[in-house]
Parts: C-alpha cells; sequence; structure tokens
C-alpha cells in the first residue's frame, strides 16, 4: 500500500489538494443551504429539490461539452482555470440572494463551474496515472476532496456560531478557500507534453461512437445507481425536522464526508488489486440500508447513523467508477467519455432530486427515504446484471 501511494503522480496530488480547497469553499454554503432557503427565504421541500437536481444536473451535463473540447484540444488546464474561476465568483452571490431565484442563480453558476472542470480534471488524472494504480488515484482525489467536505461544514459551524447565525457572513468567506484553489491550478498543476497517451490517433466528434462496449456497460450502470440516490441536501432538512439547530445541521455533511474520506482511498486501492465490480455493490447495498435508516429516523442519532452509512456508499462508489471509465475508454477519448457519464447520470441526479421533493412536500419525508430504498434495491439487482458482462477492462 505505501508503495502505491508513493508512486501516485505530484499532479495528481495537486489536483487533490484543488478538490479539497474547492470542497471547503463550496460545503461551507451547501451545508447551509437547505436550511437557509427554508428558515430564511421560505422555500418548500420542492423548491429546495429543484435547485439542487438543477444546480447538480448543469455540472454533470456540461461535462459532456467540456470532455469533447478536451480531447478536441487536447488540453485541459485551461478548461479546470475557468471551472474553478467561475465556481469562486459565484460564492457572493448567496451572500446577496433575497429570494430563491438568485440562490438558483448563484447555484446553477457554481454548479455551471464544476461541469467545466469535472470531466477534464478526470481525464488529465488519468493522462498522468498509469493503469496499475489508477484506482488509488482516483481515491486518492476523492478523499481530499471529501476532507475538504469535513472542514468546510466545521468552518460554516464556526463562523455561525462566532456570528449569531448569520448565514451571509458564511456565504462571503466561503470565496477565500475557492482563490487559493484556482492558484494552486495555475502554479501547480502540469499537464504531460501531450494530455493522450497516443497523439497519433487525433480526435473527431464521430469517434465518440467508436466507445468501447465495456464503456456502454459502465455507463448503464452509473445510470442506474443514480437514479437510486437523491441529493443528500434531503437528509440535512430531516436532521431539522427532528429539532436540530439550524448552526449544527453541517454536523451531518461532516459525518458522511468524514466516512467518505476515510473510504475512498482504501476502496480504490483495493480495487486495483481484487476488482471494481464487488465493492461498487457493496456500495449499492449501503445505500439500500442506508434509506432505510433514514426513513424510520426518530432521533438525530438515527440521521447521524444514516450520514455515516451514506458517505461509506459514496467511498465504494465515486472512484471507482471514475476508474471503470478511464479502464474502459481509448486515450484520445477520455475527455469525451467522462463527459458523457456525467451527462448521463445529471439526467438521472435531476430527476432523483425533483421527485423526492415531490414525495416529501405530499407525503411526508419517511415516503421520500422509502421510495430511494426501493430504487437502490431495483439497481442493485440490475447492476448486478450488468457488471456481469463487462469484460476485462481495456488497461489504456
Amino acid at each position: 500500500m505505501n508503495q502505491q501511494k508513493t508512486s501516485i503522480p505530484r499532479g495528481v496530488w495537486a489536483l487533490g489538494f484543488v478538490s479539497l480547497f474547492m470542497d471547503i469553499s463550496s460545503e461551507m454554503i451547501h451545508g447551509l443551504l437547505p436550511v437557509f432557503l427554508v428558515t430564511v427565504l421560505g422555500a418548500s421541500a420542492l423548491m429546495v429539490g429543484i435547485i439542487e437536481g438543477i444546480g447538480e444536473s448543469l455540472a454533470l451535463m456540461l461535462r459532456l461539452f467540456s470532455g469533447v473540447l478536451s480531447d478536441y484540444l487536447k488540453r485541459r488546464k485551461p478548461l479546470l482555470i475557468t471551472g474553478y474561476l467561475l465556481g469562486t465568483l459565484s460564492k457572493p452571490l448567496f451572500a446577496l440572494a433575497g429570494n430563491a431565484g438568485l440562490v438558483l442563480t448563484a447555484r446553477s453558476l457554481d454548479r455551471i463551474g464544476k461541469g467545466i472542470r469535472g470531466a477534464p480534471r478526470d481525464a488529465l488524472i488519468a493522462d498522468l496515472t498509469p493503469p496499475t494504480i489508477r484506482g488509488s488515484a482516483y481515491g486518492l482525489r476523492q478523499s481530499l476532496d471529501s476532507l475538504g467536505a469535513v472542514v468546510g461544514p466545521l468552518f460554516a459551524i464556526l463562523v455561525m456560531w462566532l456570528s449569531n447565525d448569520n448565514f451571509r457572513i458564511v456565504f462571503w468567506l466561503a470565496a477565500i478557500p475557492g482563490l487559493i484553489a484556482v492558484a494552486i491550478i495555475i502554479w501547480f498543476v502540469k499537464e504531460p507534453p501531450a494530455s493522450h497517451a497516443v497523439t497519433k490517433v487525433g480526435f473527431k466528434i464521430k469517434d465518440v461512437g467508436t466507445l468501447s462496449r465495456a464503456y456502454w456497460l459502465v455507463l448503464a450502470v452509473g445510470l442506474v445507481f443514480t437514479l437510486a440516490r437523491f441529493s443528500e441536501a434531503f437528509m440535512l432538512l430531516r436532521a431539522e425536522q427532528l429539532g436540530m439547530a439550524a448552526h449544527l445541521v453541517p454536523i451531518i455533511l461532516i459525518i458522511m464526508s468524514f466516512t467518505y474520506a476515510l473510504g475512498a482511498y482504501p476502496a480504490g486501492v483495493l480495487s486495483d488489486k481484487w476488482g471494481r465490480a464487488g465493492l461498487l455493490l457493496v456500495g449499492l447495498s449501503l445505500l439500500f440500508v442506508t434509506h432505510l435508516v433514514l426513513a424510520f429516523s426518530a432521533s438525530l442519532l438515527h440521521i447521524a447513523a444514516g450520514a455515516a452509512l451514506w458517505g461509506l456508499h459514496l467511498a465504494l462508489t465515486q472512484g471507482l467508477f471514475a476508474a471503470l471509465v478511464a479502464d474502459t475508454c481509448a486515450p484520445n477519448l477520455r475527455g469525451s467519455a467522462f463527459g458523457l457519464f456525467s451527462f448521463a447520470t445529471g439526467l438521472a441526479i435531476l430527476m432523483a432530486s425533483v421527485i423526492a421533493g415531490l414525495l416529501w412536500d405530499q407525503f411526508g419525508s419517511h415516503v421520500a427515504f422509502l421510495a430511494g430504498s426501493g430504487l437502490a434495491l431495483a439497481a442493485l439487482a440490475g447492476s448486478a446484471i450488468l457488471l456481469k458482462r463487462i469484460k476485462r477492462p481495456l488497461g489504456s
């Protein structure tokens, strides 16, 4: 394990720290935003679901454009700088918001930035990393990203306490770690001489249609997975519903992100040694259990347990999916492959979040989480069948 850790390229470490600081910035806001919308701006749970669903879907769907563009240009870094800078510039808009419409605008701009940077970043990690430690590399980035999601809410809680629950001060301060992330990209992230292992192949739009059968099966599994998981914002609303004070609600995100950070890198290492399919199915099983725990929660202790399980689910799935995409696509199509994968899962997240909001408003929180558990169970059965059909990775 130590050998694998030391062999991870410096560029991957730099990208991990970029993710860490940007997640500190984003999670300072994200951990408080659902409660801010409901208690300060008077928005409904459905509106929270729409804002979260549209925001996350924009981020994921825009990866298709940025991924294809990075393959065409054979450069990833300019898109990374653009995406992280947009995310940073969106932060003051949250502080200025007086209605849900401006929050939607700010959240959309923030997620547009994430969409621009996402696929090129994941493709650049594959460009920099040997196939034998690919799972470890993606797991490391996910772990550092999740560590930021622990530190960000902690900062938010501290500032809320010191400012007597002043949401807007937290939102203003969130821009600072975002600026640090942009500086790290500019000074410390270096692309290889050519962003693709096989530069002579080049790139044409029609080449996207030549992605391997194994890749399309990975895409199908990812789509099924995502339909079973809506935004964690509903978990935060459930905590507030059970009596958690507004300034303490980010603790739930901290618990989730802590288990995510602890589990993502070991999961990546294990996937390099033992394969990815089994760990993915364990992760989806955890999502099924998580939804049940949250559906029948009667105390904040239950919510905390659900948050820990949610984080473990993410640790066992998100980095592994990135590694599977890289495993099953040609080097000159990496950006496009990551972009297309995110486009499909973005549509699924929008659908899942809006449905969860409708169920919550009409029938209550327990019905929304029970529906999630049913979808997770169906996804588990479907994914087990699809994963068996994925042949040995390409190992580009």
